[in-house]
């Protein structure tokens, strides 16, 4: 191969490889307070067209987002973050109110970690079927799995 056509080859391949990087750190990257449209909690998630990513917003003190994984089942949507005791995860120990943004509509939900063994059970099932694999971490004990449902009536 000439040298001029390598360096061109090197040069977009560099590019390609930046792209997917920026597009990766954009994906990942968290942010604030979610915007759309305040929506009533359905009581069939099943009814909802639920993206495989959504946005999950929690602290709302001071308000942190992260894109993640869903998993709807029922009259509830399930987030896990595996063994990793991310920020967000932090979030709502401290406080359970949560807000999901799918599409342009936001739900004001609150989190509570599933500790139940039949729960688990039947979200890795939902897991499995949604996304075609398992999830990385099948130990209840160290995984932190949170079911998200409408907030009690203040």
């Amino acid at each position: 191969m000439k040298k001029p056509i390598r360096n061109r080859v090197l040069i977009l391949v560099a590019v390609i490889l930046a792209a997917a990087g920026v597009y990766y750190a954009s994906m990942m990257m968290p942010g604030g307070a979610l915007a759309g449209t305040v929506t009533p909690v359905p009581d069939d998630w099943s009814r909802v067209t639920v993206p495989d990513i959504v946005q999950l917003e929690t602290n709302p003190a001071e308000p942190y987002s992260v894109k993640i994984w869903s998993i709807p089942v029922g009259d509830r949507v399930y987030i896990h973050a595996g063994a990793n005791y991310a920020r967000w995860v932090q979030h709502i120990e401290t406080d359970p109110s949560v807000r999901l943004l799918v599409e342009d509509r936001l739900y004001e939900l609150q989190a509570e970690r599933v500790t139940s063994a039949d729960e688990f059970a039947a979200f890795m099932v939902a897991y499995k079927e949604r996304y075609d694999t398992e999830p990385r971490n099948k130990n209840i004990s160290e995984a932190y799995l949170f079911r998200l449902s409408a907030r009690p009536a203040s």
